[in-house]
């Protein structure tokens, strides 16, 4: 049976993002989901193929808003400890305006996702390894510029700052106050030497 053509691909990908980052996964059953974009679940499968590329296609969509883009977007010659005191202010001031407290849909996919789910967790576990690999990636910048000290251990700071962003990701959904998720984050950017400079 055709797709009706009132069905828009991205409006359904849009709304299974906020499904999913709202309610999780495994909530969002093909049948249910289906039932959000008015067509039947062939229409689904000929649309996605399976839950787990939605799922996929829905994440992508995440981050490309994600708070925490501007670290990817980022290039040499950047101060690094204003793009990493920039990025966790925007962080708190997203978090704290979500009035769901959904947090971020990768972190609560990490939560829910690996370890349980022989498709999306692997996929899961290499999108966090790949966020620890380029944290690594600027703070090298910061030390080759000399921002940073020489001896630092960029590996480890970079697991520090990534448990950071889903440490806030987590506590934003207890604390919905960006004054204080930001006393939070300040905290720990300045004992990790990454604050920059008021």
């Amino acid at each position: 049976m055709a797709r009706p053509s009132q069905f828009n691909r991205e409006d359904a990908v849009e709304c299974a993002m906020n499904a999913f980052w709202r309610d999780g996964y495994e909530t969002n059953s093909v049948k249910a989901l289906s039932e959000k974009f008015g067509i039947t679940r062939s229409s689904f499968y000929n649309a996605f193929k399976n839950r787990e590329g939605l799922f996929e296609e829905a994440l992508m969509l995440y981050a490309s808003r994600s708070p925490d883009k501007a670290l990817h977007e980022a290039t040499p010659g950047v101060s690094v400890k204003k793009l990493f005191t920039d990025m966790f202010r925007t962080i708190c001031k997203v978090r704290a305006a979500d009035e769901d407290a959904r947090g971020c849909l990768a972190v609560n996919g990490v939560a829910e996702l690996c370890n349980t789910n022989d498709i999306l967790g692997p996929k899961l576990h290499q999108l966090m390894q790949a966020n620890i690999t380029r944290i690594e990636t600027v703070l090298a910048w910061g030390v080759a510029s000399g921002e940073l000290d020489k001896e630092t251990d960029v590996k480890a700071l970079a697991l520090s700052v990534k448990n950071l962003i889903v440490g806030l990701n987590v506590m934003c959904k207890l604390v919905q106050n960006e004054d204080k998720l930001w006393q939070i984050a300040s905290t720990t950017l300045r004992a990790l030497n990454l604050l920059e400079d008021a």
